[in-house]
């Protein structure tokens, strides 16, 4: 067992109103750590609250609006030293090529790459505090395995899932010799809020109960990369080991046809 998830571990978690991050906070809560968890609705914060009362501690705040997120760093020391930060809030915007539009390339970026970094401005001194003690501290990012293909309509978001992930392991890098850890979390489908809107198969989908659960689990076997379904995701893998010209043509026969491709 790793000792990033002992017991009684204060954690920040963002987009925790929702989805995933919702159900991370009834997954961690009913393992006895206590949350900061924020998010940009207070309604949603206060309800998952009710349940864990002396567990948890909520912060509105848009993780991409700089002035929000130094306003909450205080809270970060809410139940003592902060032992994790999950980065979970995101985003997932679709391009139509027809009507192409850089703003939903922004929006992305914005929202997945930006405001994750920017969580950090607040988060690094609260875990290196943390680690000036002794104490283990990590830094969970979840991204996504969907950059591994070039999916239609994906430009946007897939661009952003791969920057995130570049950046969560240079950090790593970074980060290693001040004992911070940083695991970078890539689910395939999961049944969330922003899934419902995707009018596409998604196979191997899992509930969002389900990824929490993985998460926790890979959080507490140490591992540095956790991944998930395996199926989806070792496919995945396998279609980017293809050669380039193979690749481009399946991607090519899966995008959606308009009118100015027919």
């Amino acid at each position: 067992m790793s000792k990033r998830v002992m017991s009684e571990s204060n954690i920040w978690l963002t987009g925790a109103s929702s989805g995933i991050g919702e159900a991370l906070v009834h997954e961690l809560a009913s393992h006895g750590h206590k949350l900061v968890i924020s998010g940009r609705r207070q309604q949603p914060l206060e309800k998952l609250a009710m349940n864990w009362p002396a567990q948890i501690h909520t912060a509105v705040a848009d993780t991409t609006n700089p002035e929000e997120l130094s306003a909450l760093a205080g809270s970060l020391r809410q139940f003592g030293d902060l032992d994790m930060v999950i980065l979970n809030a995101g985003t997932c915007e679709y391009l139509d090529v027809a009507e192409y539009d850089s703003s939903v390339i922004e929006a992305n970026l914005t929202t997945n790459l930006l405001g994750t970094a920017r969580c950090l401005d607040v988060a690094l001194p609260a875990l290196r505090a943390t680690r000036a003690q002794g104490k283990p501290a990590s830094v969970v990012i979840v991204s996504s395995s969907a950059w591994w293909f070039p999916f239609s309509r994906a430009e946007g978001y897939g661009a952003s899932k791969a920057a995130l992930t570049y950046f969560a392991q240079s950090l790593r890098a970074d980060l290693a010799a001040e004992g911070i850890e940083v695991v970078v979390v890539s689910p395939g489908f999961v049944k969330t809020p922003l899934t419902d809107k995707n009018d596409f198969p998604m196979p191997f989908m899992v509930s969002a109960k389900e990824a929490a659960s993985r998460i926790h689990q890979g959080l507490a076997r140490g591992k540095r990369e956790i991944a998930f379904p395996r199926r989806f995701t070792w496919t995945l893998k396998a279609l980017g080991c293809l050669p380039q010209g193979l690749i481009d043509r399946m991607a090519a026969s899966m995008a959606r046809k308009t009118d100015n491709n027919l």
